[in-house]
This record gives C-alpha cells, structure tokens and sequence, in this order.
C-alpha cells in the first residue's frame, strides 16, 4: 500500500484561492446606531468587510464593562469597528449603508425599542478624508429632505475604542440568528 503524497501537480486545486489584502491596504471605520450586536452582523454582511469587533466608544471611563455603559454613567456608545478593503468595499459605502439600511440616523439615542445614550448614532472619523465623506454623505441626505426628522448623527473624530466582552463579539453568529437590529432599507427616508 503506497501511503506517499500525491505529487504537486494532482493536489494543485483547479481554482487558486484569491490572495487575502495585504494588512497595510486594510482600513478600518468606525460606527454607533443602537445595540451593536445588530450593527456588526449587517456590516460583517457586507462584501470587502473583512473583520469587525464591538466594544466601546466616545465615554470618559477606561476599561468599561457593558453593565457599566448600560447605567448611562461612562457617556459611551456601543460602537461597532470595521475593518474593510478599500478595493473591494469604499469608506462611502460603508458610510450609506451605515445612515441608510442599518439603522435610523434620526433618533437621538434610541434604536427602536433601545432607549439610552449608549444607543445613540456617531461616525467616529479616523481621519480628514473620513469626516469630509461622512459629512457630505450626512448633508446629501438631508437636502433630500425625505423624513420629517432632522439627521441626528454626530460625526466626531475616533476616540479610544474600548473592546467589549468576548460573548458580544459575533454575537448573533454565536447565537445562530438575531431580531435586535434589522436593516431597514431606507424606510427613515420613505424608501
């Protein structure tokens, strides 16, 4: 019985896998729009994403636990960092579906049934060219002028990201599903 490798050219698969981006190409954005566990799961959706991870952003505490950001004494959001391909996927893209089809830029610190400042909606800017995306996109919306509501969604630069508790991190994948945060379609702007 020959047990030996089959030679090179048999175990060449017949179609080659595509080369993962090199890191230095990756970028990473950052966003607040309510519970981050369904945030996260309608980025990770989304092709040229290539990793994300919750935690939280834009407070004055260090280190803070999700149980001391849900007592609405640490001033942060729960934030969803995105670590995406720019050649695949663009900081507009990412910055439209984020105001359009996650959720509604409208409300001031709630996301349907979540109520509290750590539901509230922030683009946290890692550089020039991320707020002036994020601002244009913003004002392009609200020219519409498709909702009655006003754009509520603050555009700051990144501060420190605290990264949340290892059982939020793909939450709903963990969970085999989720209802806490659905995309929305545009339904905000009468879409």
């Amino acid at each position: 019985m020959d047990i030996t490798s089959p030679s090179p050219d048999i175990a060449t698969p017949l179609v080659p896998e595509a080369a993962p981006p090199a890191a230095e190409t990756l970028r990473t954005a950052s966003f607040a729009g309510g519970c981050f566990w369904g945030v996260e799961d309608a980025f990770r959706r989304l092709p040229g994403v290539i990793a994300t991870r919750v935690g939280y952003a834009g407070g004055r505490t260090d280190h803070p636990s999700y149980a001391q950001v849900c007592s609405h004494t640490t001033g942060h959001a729960e934030t969803v960092e995105v670590v995406y391909d720019p050649a695949r996927i663009s900081y507009e893209q990412l910055v439209t579906a984020f105001l359009v089809d996650i959720h509604d830029p409208t409300q001031l610190n709630r996301q349907g049934p979540d109520v509290g400042d750590q539901y509230r909606s922030a683009i946290f800017v890692h550089d020039a060219e991320q707020r002036e995306v994020a601002e244009r996109i913003i004002a392009g919306l609200a020219a519409q002028n498709r909702s009655r509501r006003s754009i509520v969604t603050e555009v700051t630069d990144a501060p420190r990201f605290w990264e949340a508790e290892e059982y939020h991190q793909q939450y709903f994948e963990k969970q085999g599903g989720g209802a806490c945060h659905l995309p929305m379609g545009g339904r905000w702007m009468g879409g």
